[in-house]
């Protein structure tokens, strides 16, 4: 399964250390280089396994870049050109976006719960309040707990 990535999925799983799920999870996860850009601002340094490709249609990033940021709309793009089976965002603005031109998405909730389906990790729970304490990533209470009868916890 290829993934497209944006940058917030990406910068709390480094923030808590635990990119490396998203290479057990994903047989090529791809960035656009504002991405790679906007990560670099705040990650010395980026996994190997990480590839970052440039997106063709500057200009339908030109037109999505008119509702979400640079990142969003070159992650966008570039999913729609590698025909990317996931795109990986958080942001509503950008996750609606990505629906409407067709882009299948999934957000760092999904991948916690793939992990633990997969059994990458011990406990959703626990991934899930480093993220929020450590990351920012907040979930609503009710949003959490649904999502982890899903995966026993």
């Amino acid at each position: 399964m290829i993934v497209v990535s944006d940058t917030s999925p990406l910068t709390a799983l480094l923030t808590v250390g635990e990119e490396d799920l998203l290479p057990k999870l994903f047989t090529e996860v791809i960035i656009p280089d504002a991405v790679r850009i906007e990560l670099l601002r705040s990650h010395a340094r980026l996994p190997d396994w990480l590839r970052v490709a440039t997106v063709q249609n500057s200009a339908q990033v030109g037109e999505y870049s008119k509702i979400v940021d640079a990142g969003e709309a070159e992650a966008i793009e570039l999913a729609q050109e590698l025909h990317a089976d996931r795109l990986l965002i958080d942001e509503r603005k950008g996750r609606k976006l990505a629906v409407q031109e067709g882009v299948a998405v999934i957000g760092l909730l999904g991948v916690v719960l793939l992990a633990k389906r997969k059994a990458l990790i011990p406990s959703a729970r626990d991934l899930l309040q480093r993220l929020d304490n450590e990351a920012g990533m907040y979930l609503s209470a009710d949003i959490c707990n649904q999502a982890l009868k899903t995966v026993g916890e």
